[in-house]
């Protein structure tokens, strides 16, 4: 088979993890179909560093996603590589493309985050900009050979929310980088933290946690620390523009730190706390427990699925209850701590970017 992998996203974040680890696996499972990578023309020589496979080919198609340029051009781009299958790794598809393609659809979170709080658009830009996600989603699943989710629980949110046939539907887990996991071991740091990392999208329900963390900080000890890591962008500037005119202290936000400092982060944490009202996967959480370092999180499906019982978990709706969990666990022993952080080490075990490049392989080679 001649395989195009829409690898456009490929330097960004969540999505771009996915694309990297996705090609880096392939790379060495499958000596058998060819692959073409469309990338942007920045990321040209970035990825051509990254391929050692010569059945591994890239190409330019410097189409930026969620664009006009995206639906009228990159069909005539994957056209003119004759392609028996493509696979678009994110649900922005251009719906003029008529040849077999997979996708893979992350999350809902946008359908059922609707109100425009989460973007720095204005309304009705916003509303137009939502018409048209609504639009090429449901083109595309509908055309879509196959569709690719990282958990069960957004293979059931496509079925209810979608009606997408659950036929069509692969389930495959992501996986976590190794190396975090690993380089922050010997580090230690006697700066007592809570530590919460992603994004500041509403649906994050950070401003909550902070909350949260506030009451119990006056309640427990002003030594305590709320770090917060994510990437400085328009979300994280709205929310330091609240955490100073509320006057939160002991909250310290860090921006685009590397994996070296965020693994430092995870292993001399109290405890990661993702609070999310809704994930499509929740990277963190898989690799805190690979880290060594204890999980709290909001009782929701996809934290449910990824941690099982290695969590603690508590109502994402309730800022009292997120208090209560911050003074239990800072109230923890090494052995009540023990007991949740081997439990996560076992867990990790079940997810790998080899096995889900394996999976999503079978996806492939299963299209007639």
């Amino acid at each position: 088979m001649k395989i195009g992998i829409d690898a456009r996203l490929w330097n960004e974040t969540g999505v771009g993890r996915y694309i990297r680890n996705l090609v880096k696996e392939l790379q060495i499972l499958d000596k058998k179909n060819d692959y073409i990578l469309f990338v942007r023309k920045s990321d040209y020589q970035k990825v051509t560093y990254q391929i050692s496979n010569s059945k591994f080919q890239i190409k330019i198609a410097d189409v930026r996603w969620h664009t006009i340029d995206e639906q009228l051009k990159l069909p005539q781009i994957l056209n003119k590589e004759n392609l028996d299958l493509v696979h678009f790794p994110y649900f922005s598809v251009p719906i003029r493309y008529q040849e077999p393609f997979v996708m893979t659809m992350h999350d809902l979170i946008i359908n059922h985050f609707p109100t425009g709080k989460a973007s720095k658009l204005p309304l009705y830009l916003y509303q137009l900009k939502r018409a048209g996600y609504n639009y090429v989603v449901s083109k595309a699943v509908n055309r879509a050979k196959k569709i690719i989710v990282p958990l069960n629980a957004v293979k059931d949110d496509l079925k209810r929310t979608l009606e997408v046939d659950v036929k069509k539907i692969v389930v495959t887990y992501e996986g976590f980088d190794e190396k975090i996991a690993e380089s922050g071991k010997m580090q230690i740091d006697s700066t007592k933290y809570f530590l919460y990392v992603g994004n500041a999208y509403p649906h994050k329900n950070i401003e909550k946690l902070i909350k949260a963390f506030s009451a119990f900080r006056t309640l427990k000890n002003l030594d305590f620390q709320l770090v917060l890591v994510g990437k400085e962008d328009y979300f994280y500037k709205k929310l330091i523009e609240k955490i100073k005119i509320q006057n939160y202290s002991g909250v310290i936000i860090k921006n685009n730190v590397s994996d070296k400092e965020l693994s430092h982060l995870y292993h001399n944490a109290i405890a990661l706390v993702a609070p999310s009202l809704m994930e499509g996967f929740g990277l963190p959480v898989l690799e805190a427990m690979a880290s060594g370092c204890l999980v709290l999180a909001s009782d929701i499906s996809s934290y449910r699925e990824v941690a099982a019982d290695a969590a603690i978990y508590f109502d994402k709706s309730s800022v009292e209850d997120i208090k209560n969990i911050l003074v239990q666990v800072s109230n923890f022993s090494e052995l009540e701590r023990k007991k949740f952080i081997e439990k996560g080490l076992g867990r990790v075990k079940n997810f790998s970017w080899k096995k889900m490049a394996q999976e999503t392989l079978r996806v492939y080679e299963s299209i007639k």
